[in-house]
Formats: structure tokens, sequence, C-alpha cells
């Protein structure tokens, strides 16, 4: 055993990009299989579902994914442990700011009023239909007083909230932020930034979130101030685990499960 993490912590610091990466790369090739709408098939012309699975089995594929990828975060768990945890106020500030920003932002569905007739004009329009969440809703789909709505609920919950902020963070802030830096990225300090890089940690996850381009603009844009003021990875995950939270509060509570 002590041979086996001897040898994981050196994988770790001989290809350091792997624990930024491995994580993401586990949710989002999982993501690639979930069961979609009805809407996000048909009007995504510019990609494709290639494992067509039935709706009815989301919550069995979600459910793998939150499990593997927390697997691949356990794996790479000595990397994370370079960055000092703490989280301060203002963390909670900007997580509270923009959980408000992004729900008022995909409430007005300000992206189809602006950017859907831009991207019409240049062919681009299936961009944000292509963003269409699974919208699985569990009070309807596995019964209103079933255990298991509430069971898988707590499921979709850990994911959004305790498992997306931290793989999502560490894949923009902790890799690719600094890799536009700096050939030597992982030696550029964190909270470290140059132009590019302010445009990369909006611009990526922009296209990480094409169904809500504006609430994803404003909303990174955000917490890339909040990691220049702080220079701190547990900070922006806070803030990033505190917007969702509000949104999967504000979904339960709407229905308005689309969001999801």
């Amino acid at each position: 055993m002590t041979n086996l993490l001897r040898g994981r912590r050196a994988l770790l610091l001989r290809h350091r990009w792997v624990t930024f990466l491995l994580p993401l790369v586990v949710f989002l090739l999982l993501t690639s299989i979930e069961p979609k709408p009805e809407a996000a098939t048909e009007s995504s012309s510019g990609g494709f579902q290639w494992l067509s699975i039935p709706c009815e089995y989301y919550p069995w594929v979600y459910t793998a994914k939150i499990v593997l990828t927390l697997a691949a975060v356990v794996f790479v768990l000595p990397g994370y442990r370079e960055f000092p945890f703490r989280v301060g106020w203002l963390a909670v500030v900007v997580g509270v700011v923009g959980g408000v920003v992004w729900i008022v932002v995909c409430r007005l569905d300000l992206e189809h009023v602006f950017f859907q007739p831009l991207l019409e004009r240049v062919q681009l329009g299936w961009i944000i239909g292509s963003g269409a969440r699974s919208a699985f809703n569990p009070f309807v789909q596995l019964g209103a007083s079933s255990g298991c709505a509430w069971t898988f609920l707590a499921v979709r919950f850990l994911g959004l909230v305790a498992v997306v902020p931290v793989i999502e963070e560490f894949f923009l802030r902790g890799f690719l932020m600094r890799f536009v830096v700096d050939q030597d990225w992982w030696q550029v300090p964190f909270g470290k930034v140059n132009a590019t890089a302010v445009v990369v940690g909006t611009a990526a996850p922009m296209l990480m979130h094409p169904g809500e381009l504006l609430a994803a603009a404003v909303w990174f844009t955000l917490v890339t101030w909040l990691m220049v003021k702080t220079r701190n990875i547990w900070g922006c995950i806070a803030a990033h685990a505190i917007t969702n939270l509000m949104l999967g509060v504000y979904v339960v509570s709407t229905g308005r499960w689309q969001l999801m």
C-alpha cells in the first residue's frame, strides 16, 4: 500500500496536469452519454450524443458519473493539498451575489433575447440549444412520495455543490489560466494573470455553458476578480459551491428543472 501511495504521488509530481484534468475528463466523458431532452437533440445540429440511453436511466448514469468523478478526485487529492485551504468572507459574498445574478439572467432568458439573434445571423443559433440540460424532475419521473426521488436529489446536489465546483475551478484556474501565462504553468503563482488568462477565464466557461452564455460571462468574470483579489483557489471553489447551492434550491422550489 505504501508503495502504491508513493507511486501515485510520484505520478502526480511528474505529470502535474493529471491533478487538474483527470477529474474533469472523467466527468465530461460520462456527461456525454447522459440522456438529453428531445429539445436538445433536435436543436443541437452541431453536435451529437454518441450513446443513446433512455431518459429513465438518467439517475443511474448521473450517479455513476459522480461516483467515478469522486474516485478521480480522491486519486489526485495530494495535488489538491498543495493549495492551502482557507475560505474568507469575500468568497461568501461573491457566491451569493453571483447566485442572484445567475438566477436573474436565466429567469429573464437574456441569452435568447440577446445572443440567439446574433448567433443565428452566422448560422450558429444551435449553440445555445446544445446547452440544454437533462431537465430531469425526480418527483415526476420517480414519484413525488418515493424515497428514490429524494435519494437521487441528494446525489444531484452532491454533484452540483461539492463535485462540480472543485473539478471546474481546479481545471480552469488551477491549470488553464496558468497555462496561458507561462509554459511552466505549475510555477505560476495562483492568482497571477495576464490579459490572455482573463479572457480565457471567461471564454472557456462560456463554451462549457452554452445554454447560459451571458450568465457564465458575468459570473466567471466575477470569480476571476475574486481569484486575483484573494489568490486563493478554495475561495473560488466556495463561491462556486454557494452559487450552485442557490441555483439548486431555486430549481427545486420553482420547478425550473431545465436549469439542472
